[in-house]
């Protein structure tokens, strides 16, 4: 059941934002750096050593989720850190039970509408 939450609709009424997230989250490796900075914040050395790529290839994924409001990052010392922003996780998961509940509803009107007798009355 989801809960609703004013403040979720910001994702649902900027399409340009919710393709951003989407898109973003369409990447495995980008997938894999939402979870590990879910668990717990880290620097983007860090995450980069998790990888086989290049330090500047993990820095530009970072820069696609944090655009994405996925993450946001902050400077500690010499080293920036990351985290999940967990109110942009859970505006894509509303979405997506909105659009399931959308679509769970049309597909019972449609079983309604099969069901019925050929003179159109319903069962």
């Amino acid at each position: 059941m989801v809960v609703e939450d004013p403040s979720l609709d910001d994702l649902l009424a900027d399409d340009d934002r919710a393709d951003r997230v989407f898109r973003a989250l369409a990447d495995a490796t980008r997938r894999d750096i939402v979870r590990r900075v879910h668990r717990e914040e880290l620097s983007i050395s860090a995450v980069a050593r998790a990888y086989p790529m290049s330090f500047a290839a993990v820095q530009k994924h970072v820069a696609v989720l944090e655009r994405a409001g996925l993450v946001t990052k902050h400077r500690q010392g010499r080293e920036h850190l990351i985290r999940t922003d967990a109110r942009t996780i859970r505006q894509a998961a509303h979405l997506l039970a909105s659009l399931e509940a959308r679509w769970r509803d049309r597909l019972d009107r449609f079983g309604v509408v099969l069901a019925a007798d050929p003179e159109g009355s319903t069962p």
